[in-house]
């Protein structure tokens, strides 16, 4: 068993949605948090800064900075796990996606490093809607335009997530070997959480749903790289095809004891922060 109070993680992505939570969490629970980000002097495209972010740590939490299915990504999340393991920085945490195929080299980059692995492949962040880009689109306009269709995600709220990472790094050897998926509580359409958003701002707020060709002419319009844009249209089209709508909320039940967070408290929260206000 490990003794968090004597161990120190490597946090990748420390200012970014689901890095600076698991750092708080990680805090929270009496690990020695050690952030990793530019600001830090730690870039995932300059393998010359890992091991000066590595050295003397125990464990990494591994957040790709492009999306876990890029073509890079494996590349470089098996480079930093060798260099991890090498370090001394067996146990490892990825952050992945559930149902997305593409990320799956990824995580068998992570699997061959030889380190103790944990993959924690999430449905979709309930954030998307209040620090994503999806944000801005409801804030000034009122009017979320995504390639959503009509199916159902189960999202789940980045605390969550951050919380059964903390979890999986500091139960000893409980979780290491396996890939864990998990979800919020609840189906909902892209329609359906924006009403519950409409409701929870008093705002009138609507959906649209796009096809996932012409959401990536939408980017490739406001100056998103074709290269980006390409991988986006085929990533949404795949993971929104109605493969991912079903529940694994039970997952985060067993690991923390308690139920994942409904997507109606998250926007309420949201909500009263101001986060959809004009």
């Amino acid at each position: 068993m490990t003794h968090t109070r004597n161990m120190t993680v490597v946090v990748t992505g420390a200012s970014g949605r689901t890095g600076r939570r698991v750092a708080e969490s990680a805090r929270a629970a009496g690990l020695t948090v050690r952030p990793a980000s530019r600001a830090q002097g730690f870039d995932w495209r300059e393998p010359s800064t890992w091991a000066g972010t590595l050295r003397g740590a125990d464990a990494a939490y591994l957040v790709c900075p492009s999306d876990v299915g890029a073509p890079d990504a494996a590349l470089e999340v098996g480079l930093l796990a060798h260099e991890a393991v090498g370090l001394g920085v067996r146990r490892l945490v990825l952050l992945s996606s559930r149902g997305e195929e593409r990320a799956r080299p990824t995580e068998e980059a992570l699997r061959e490093s030889g380190a103790d692995w944990t993959v924690v492949r999430a449905a979709w962040f309930a954030q998307n809607f209040s620090e994503g880009p999806l944000v801005e689109g409801l804030r000034q306009s009122g009017e979320l335009v995504f390639p959503g269709g009509a199916v159902g995600e189960p999202f789940i709220d980045v605390q969550d997530v951050a919380d059964v990472v903390v979890a999986a790094l500091t139960a000893g050897d409980r979780y290491v070997g396996q890939a864990m998926a998990i979800s919020g509580p609840r189906l909902l359409t892209f329609g359906e959480a924006v009403a519950e958003i409409a409701a929870a701002s008093g705002r009138e707020l609507a959906y649209r749903g796009v096809s996932a060709r012409r959401y990536g002419d939408d980017l490739a319009g406001f100056g998103v790289p074709a290269e980006e844009v390409e991988l986006l249209v085929e990533l949404f089209a795949s993971l929104l095809d109605g493969r991912n709508a079903y529940l694994s909320s039970h997952e985060v039940r067993q690991v923390l004891g308690r139920p994942p967070r409904d997507f109606a408290d998250f926007a309420r929260e949201a909500a009263g922060a101001g986060t959809w206000k004009l």
